[in-house]
């Protein structure tokens, strides 16, 4: 499937949300970090897009300031290095307001109701969404992360706090806990664990401004420990297994 976005799809993506000029529309109040709704313009085209600027991040105990931005585009990069488009296009590029996450905006179908499609157990962008999340480590996988667009595709947004070398996993997705990952999805975590281990990889090149060479290589071991057990993981009983909100 190919993604649109406003109408915008295929390689007319890429060089919008690169070079395109950002519009600011209006501050999405509802976010815990500074975050935009804004438009990109480039020539006739345009498109919308979710804008975080570095400078609006709140500090945290956990993560190092200043550093979600760039946890939120190595997701994007790892996902669709997995070849799973999961998370909508994202980048990291200056805006109105400095550098900033950039990310294209995704349609919804007001008529999902988020509760229940996090519950699902049978859709294959869902459960490579609860795998991502495992990779990467995400510690706060909402309901309300789930972007379930009118064609039937289901993204995830908010991943700013991932990467963590420490266990941190923190979703609602906790339904296929246990059960075998499937063999097309074993294979994808298999190439990704290769790319990252072989140090010129052009991965390995986008992720070094992005995040530590530790997160890197503890994703690297999450994704070959997933692969090789062949499982989906446990919560840890050391750590929050949902996050607070839910939703």
């Amino acid at each position: 499937m190919t993604l649109s976005f406003d109408g915008v799809a295929g390689p007319d993506v890429a060089p919008l949300l690169a070079d395109g000029t950002i519009d600011l529309v209006e501050r999405l109040t509802a976010a815990s970090n500074q975050t935009w709704l804004a438009v990109l313009r480039s020539g006739d085209v345009q498109a919308r897009c979710v804008y975080k600027p570095i400078a609006g991040e709140r500090p945290l105990w956990d993560f190092p300031t200043g550093t979600l931005a760039g946890r939120e585009v190595a997701a994007h990069r790892v996902a669709w290095s997995l070849g799973w488009q999961v998370i909508p296009p994202t980048v990291l590029r200056d805006g109105p307001l400095g550098q900033g996450m950039c990310q294209m905006w995704v349609e919804t179908d007001p008529e999902v109701d988020v509760i229940e499609l996090a519950g699902r157990r049978d859709d294959p962008d869902l459960r490579r969404i609860a795998l991502l999340d495992a990779v990467i480590n995400n510690s706060d996988r909402k309901a309300g992360h789930l972007l379930a667009t009118p064609d039937g595709a289901i993204l995830g947004c908010d991943h700013g706090v991932s990467f963590s070398v420490r266990y941190k996993l923190r979703t609602v997705l906790w339904q296929w806990r246990g059960t075998p990952i499937p063999a097309a999805d074993r294979e994808a975590l298999n190439r990704l664990a290769a790319r990252l281990r072989d140090p010129a990889s052009d991965l390995n090149a986008e992720l070094a401004p992005l995040v530590t060479a530790d997160e890197v290589y503890a994703a690297r071991r999450r994704a070959e420990i997933l692969a090789e057990h062949g499982a989906y993981p446990y919560p840890s009983p050391e750590w929050p297994a949902v996050p607070y909100p839910p939703v």
